[in-house]
Formats: structure tokens, C-alpha cells, sequence
């Protein structure tokens, strides 16, 4: 198996996974009809999947980074977490991803997005202190493959979805 087929079956993964989702609601709104044989509840329970899915596809990121209280980082703010994601970027032939960090001690990184033309590489304040650059290197490097593997928009959206059901 090589990169890609992991991304194939990356993106074969989220179809299927918002495939089940719908189909899991369907099936709870049909539940609901069976003992109010009231059919509105189908139509609410599939429109609420089609939505929330559609939703969590195109805004998992900006979802993910508001409920981790993430600030953005630029060029100016950080120039060094800027030039190590950068570089590690111009190595793994991928775009740069935006920047973000969360104020948290606890030593932390998360990759999201939907592919890695919209992506967010997040790190904590207490990884920034506690690591030195090849160990903050190394972190960075293993969410950028998180990245190109599309791993970030199952991930994403298994929260998102998760959300929605609770």
C-alpha cells in the first residue's frame, strides 16, 4: 500500500462515514414515525443529517478552532514555529497550513481541515515551552503527515458528527 492508496481510502472513508451518519438518522426518524406515525420526523431526522454533515465537511476546522479557544498565528507572531512548519512543509511538497494555538500548559498538536489546501496545524503553549526545535520538529512533521494522509478530515469529522449526535 503506498501514500496513494492511504489517501483513496482516506476519502472513500469519509464518504462512507456521512453515508452512515444519514442512513443512522434515517433510521432513528423512521423509529420515531413507527410509534407517532407522524412521517415528518423521517424528513426532520434526514434534513438534520444532510445538514450537520454538510456543515461538518465544509466547516470542521473553524468548528474544532473555536471550541479549543485557538488564536491564529502569523509570520510576525512566532517566526520561529512559522519557519519550522514552513520548511517541513517545503520537504513533504505540501501547501503551508494555517497556523494556531491554543493556551493550554498540557503539551498538545492537532492537525484539521478537509485536505491540505485547508489545513491547521494547532499546537499548545505548554508543547512551544516544554519542547526543543527537533522535538517540536518531529511533532509538527508527524501532524503534516496526518495532513497529506487526509487523516485530518475523518478525524474532523467523526468530532463534528459526534457532536451532532449527542
Amino acid at each position: 500500500m503506498n501514500l496513494y492508496n492511504n489517501v483513496r481510502n482516506n476519502i472513500v472513508k469519509t464518504y462512507l462515514l456521512l453515508s452512515i451518519f444519514i442512513m443512522v438518522f434515517g433510521v432513528f426518524g423512521y423509529c420515531i414515525y413507527y410509534y407517532t406515525k407522524n412521517e415528518a420526523y423521517i424528513y426532520l431526522a434526514l434534513i438534520y443529517a444532510l445538514i450537520s454533515s454538510i456543515v461538518s465537511y465544509w466547516f470542521s476546522d473553524k468548528i474544532i478552532l473555536s471550541m479549543s479557544s485557538a488564536k491564529p498565528v502569523n509570520h510576525d507572531d512566532n517566526q520561529e514555529l512559522y519557519h519550522l512548519v514552513e520548511n517541513l512543509c517545503i520537504t513533504a511538497g505540501l501547501p503551508m497550513p494555517r497556523i494556531y494555538t491554543i493556551n493550554d500548559q498540557s503539551p498538545n498538536a492537532f492537525a484539521t481541515g478537509r485536505n491540505p489546501k485547508h489545513s491547521i496545524i494547532c499546537v499548545t503553549s505548554g508543547l512551544l515551552q516544554t519542547l526543543n526545535k527537533t522535538e517540536l520538529e518531529s511533532v509538527i512533521a508527524h501532524e503534516l503527515a496526518h495532513i497529506k494522509n487526509y487523516d485530518i478530515l475523518i478525524a474532523s469529522l467523526v468530532v463534528i458528527l459526534a457532536t451532532a449526535i449527542t
